[in-house]
């Protein structure tokens, strides 16, 4: 995967098509089964982190780094758990179907760095373990924030349940990510 270039436009409209059916059929208690691609270009096994949100407010957010299956299940199965099964919220509701809004973020490879001196703001998504504790937050969110590096360093520590700090510890392992991030319009 290369750069925004990796996916056409029809292509980028084809997987949001697909996470927003993917809603409609899971929210109303029916199979997303019978949502299936046979574009060649979407076949690719890559991860991929579907984001739902109502009026710029989170309302679900779940991916997968290392996926087993071709693009496009990824991202209709990820529609579904974001919707249904992200612990922070209550499953979504039919009649929220019309005010909620999705972004796809389709995932390189993780690559482990030797130094947080590597990890470059609105670039890089982070992948923060330690023992059993695994935490990511997605090159956009740092932007949103407006964090500096260590603040993302920081906060995904945080969201991966360690002391905000514990990046610094050269036990700590830190891993970076890109990602072609598009949005319904």
């Amino acid at each position: 995967m290369t750069g925004s270039d990796f996916l056409a436009d029809y292509e980028k409209k084809e997987l949001l098509s697909i996470a927003r059916m993917s809603l409609v059929e899971c929210v109303n208690g029916r199979s997303v089964d019978s949502i299936v691609s046979e574009n060649p270009k979407l076949q690719d096994l890559l991860g991929a982190f579907v984001t739902l949100t109502q009026h710029d407010d989170l309302r679900g957010c779940i991916g997968s780094f290392e996926p087993e299956n071709p693009l496009w299940k990824v991202v209709r199965d990820m529609a579904m758990e974001a919707a249904l099964h992200d612990p922070r919220f209550m499953p979504l509701q039919p009649d929220e179907l019309d005010r909620t809004s999705i972004e796809i973020s389709v995932l390189t490879p993780r690559v482990k760095i030797h130094s947080p001196d590597e990890v470059i703001v609105g670039k890089h998504g982070l992948y923060i373990s330690r023992g059993w504790h695994g935490g990511t937050l997605l090159p956009q969110v740092a932007l949103e924030w407006g964090w500096n590096r260590e603040e993302f360093l920081s906060q995904t520590c945080i969201k991966a349940g360690l002391p905000p700090d514990i990046w610094k510890d050269p036990k700590t392992d830190i891993w970076i990510y890109t990602a072609v991030i598009f949005h319904e319009d």
